[in-house]
């Protein structure tokens, strides 16, 4: 069971793969000693749109994950995404009782950044604090016991559509399974692949995936900026697939093989065997051609991505450059196109500071179920999103209050 016996399972419901990493928490860290994966086809976007292919999904990728672990999984921490997720940064201001900043104080203080008007069919999903101000003092990251008469919190706080949660939920359940939380797929990326000291000194984590762009910006050691974009993986394979007119499973297995995302890496000589369709015979064309066909369509991504770097303000303050991660950054090229489009060191991400069999994990693959793992070790809140929960908004809520308790 995921938490009892410092188990935690972590469920990453993708638009192209659904996997679940079981995780046990000891005295020196975290073990990954199970992982399962399926192919997903249930998602659009990041978005569920068909209930039963993604329950299926989940319940195969669950199966296996526990056959591999020895466990039953009978509760998880699942991620989403999609283009309904919208990330703002707001402030609270409120005065300071008795002259010293309390733990009162800096929940009023919360819970005033949290009084932001959003659409009916939004509900807050995050709302992580970046720092605070006492009086003229700003970058305070604990305040508590400072003196003062006037506290400010700084605060990122992450809105998605309440159907869409509704839905990953609702899938969750119909396979079993109680959901934990429900994280933001690129905080629980970067989890499993930023250090502190990238977080300190300024880092973007882009979580390239099946059918989302995941992107997190991080200063000071704190959020600045989050953003999902609604372009990924599955586009290039789409792209091949009418470029070279061959089937869709064929242009996924070109694409893992010999795409490349930066041309200049590709023998001028070089030749691949392409699947017809209609019964046709197979033809051999240039690699080249292949190339022309995912540099692009990888660029537009990366270029999308740095565009919401550039609207978070902190494009001139990433010191440790960006962290590539997800399955598409795994391409031949990418790391060398990345650095083109950024203009600023950039590596591949993947997860760290895990034990048991983290050489399977070890890949850009795997970020998000490592991370969300790492995320539910460190949660608290024995709030869960039960089988037959039907007020889910009421225990977003209340797993935000208490998720506050704890942290301060």
């Amino acid at each position: 069971m995921s938490r009892r016996g410092n188990i935690i399972v972590g469920l990453d419901v993708g638009t192209t793969k659904t996997c679940a990493v079981v995780g046990e928490v000891t005295d020196t860290g975290i073990d990954i000693i199970g992982i399962g994966t399926h192919p997903s086809t249930g998602l659009r976007k990041g978005v569920v749109v068909n209930i039963d292919n993604t329950v299926e999904a989940i319940r195969r990728a669950v199966e296996e994950a526990e056959l591999m672990s020895g466990y039953e999984i009978k509760s998880v921490f699942t991620g989403i995404a999609g283009s309904h997720i919208k990330g703002l940064n707001s402030h609270g201001i409120v005065a300071v009782r008795g002259g010293e900043v309390d733990e009162t104080d800096v929940k009023r203080a919360i819970d005033a950044a949290m009084a932001i008007a959003i659409p009916l069919d939004r509900k807050v999903i995050h709302t992580l604090p970046q720092y605070y101000i006492v009086d003229d003092q700003d970058g305070v990251k604990e305040p508590i016991g400072m003196a003062g008469v006037r506290l400010e919190s700084k605060v990122h706080v992450v809105i998605g559509s309440v159907t869409s949660i509704q839905n990953i939920i609702k899938s969750v359940n119909r396979v079993g399974l109680d959901v934990n939380d429900i994280v933001l797929e690129p905080l629980a990326s970067s989890e499993a692949v930023l250090g502190q000291d990238e977080r300190d000194l300024g880092a973007a984590l882009i979580d390239i995936g099946g059918g989302t762009t995941d992107v997190a910006v991080f200063a000071g050691g704190s959020i600045k900026h989050t953003a999902v974009i609604p372009l990924g993986g599955i586009y290039v394979t789409n792209d091949i697939a009418v470029g070279l007119r061959t089937p869709a499973l064929e242009a996924e297995k070109i694409k893992i093989k010999y795409g490349c995302a930066y041309t200049n890496l590709i023998p001028q000589d070089e030749t691949i065997e392409v699947p017809s369709v209609g019964g046709r015979s197979p033809r051999k064309i240039s690699r080249q051609v292949l190339g022309d066909i995912v540099q692009p369509r990888v660029e537009e991504i990366l270029h999308f991505a740095n565009r919401e770097i550039v609207r978070s303000g902190q494009d001139d303050l990433l010191g440790a450059g960006i962290v590539l991660t997800g399955g598409t950054s795994m391409m031949e090229g990418v790391l060398e196109l990345g650095e083109s489009v950024f203009d600023m060191p950039v590596r591949i991400g993947c997860p760290v500071g895990v034990g048991g069999i983290s050489d399977i994990v070890k890949s850009p693959l795997y970020a998000t179920g490592v991370g969300l793992v790492v995320h539910g070790a460190r949660d608290k809140s024995p709030v869960r999103f039960k089988k037959g929960d039907i007020n889910i908004v009421r225990k977003i809520t209340a797993r935000m209050k208490r998720w506050f308790n704890d942290f301060f």
